[in-house]
């Protein structure tokens, strides 16, 4: 705890990364999420070369410039694994101080990332990609259900024009191009688990599987496609 406390401190500036803090990147998570670690953005390509193409970032959690390898924090990260989700608490694997706070991708703070960018051709093809350091300035966390209903107009955001229309069509291209490759598709609902006030289980229900969640989905898939190529 008390390293993360100090690492915490550590300044993030512009001075050797990409500043992506003009851009209104988004975070789309659980309405109940307790933190944030993966944000994108897109937009209709300018590349002449591109037509009808966009440009996508995948902003990652930068969650190595706090943790260094050997460190104390690196040691009991690796004793636990993974963060541990309960329905009405998380263990998390990194203390609080990083893993809700300076290593979670809340809206209005500039934040550490990993930003990988792509190039997405009218067919859905990510043609070209590259990663760098960057500090990001997250503009707004929405959950999967606002941001769909912004989609479908039933409830409108302030950056449903400028951020998730856009999203939502350089998605549309990715899809044609899973469409194409007819991938195995396994459907396994996730469910969600209420409590009372006492912390009894009062019902298990099915989580509602939306557009929105296959958008992050996708594009996190093209991320991590990039990243093994």
């Amino acid at each position: 705890e008390g390293e993360a406390v100090t690492v915490s401190k550590l300044p993030v500036t512009a001075e050797h990364r990409e500043d992506l803090r003009h851009l209104p990147i988004i975070a789309i998570d659980p309405r109940d999420a307790r933190d944030f670690d993966d944000a994108i953005w897109a937009t209709p390509d300018d590349d002449p070369k591109n037509p009808d193409g966009f440009k996508a970032i995948v902003a990652i959690a930068d969650v190595s410039y706090y943790v260094r390898p050997g460190s104390a924090l690196d040691r009991e990260a690796t004793k636990r694994g993974n963060s541990v989700y309960f329905p009405d608490r998380v263990v998390p694997m990194l203390p609080h101080a990083l893993s809700s706070d300076k290593c979670s991708l809340r809206a209005g703070e500039n934040r550490a990332v990993l930003a990988c960018h792509l190039q997405v051709d009218a067919g859905g093809n990510v043609t070209s990609w590259r990663f760098a350091r960057a500090i990001a300035r997250i503009a707004a966390n929405i959950p999967y259900e606002d941001a769909q209903a912004a989609i479908d107009g039933g409830k409108p955001h302030n950056l449903t024009e400028t951020g998730l229309k856009p999203l939502w069509a350089c998605w549309a291209l990715l899809k044609k191009a899973r469409d194409r490759r007819n991938p195995l598709a396994i459907d396994m609902p996730e469910r969600r688990i209420t409590l009372d006030e006492q912390g009894r289980v009062t019902g298990v229900a099915v989580r509602e599987h939306l557009d929105a969640h296959q958008v992050v989905e996708d594009f996190m898939i093209a991320a991590n496609v990039a990243a093994a190529k």
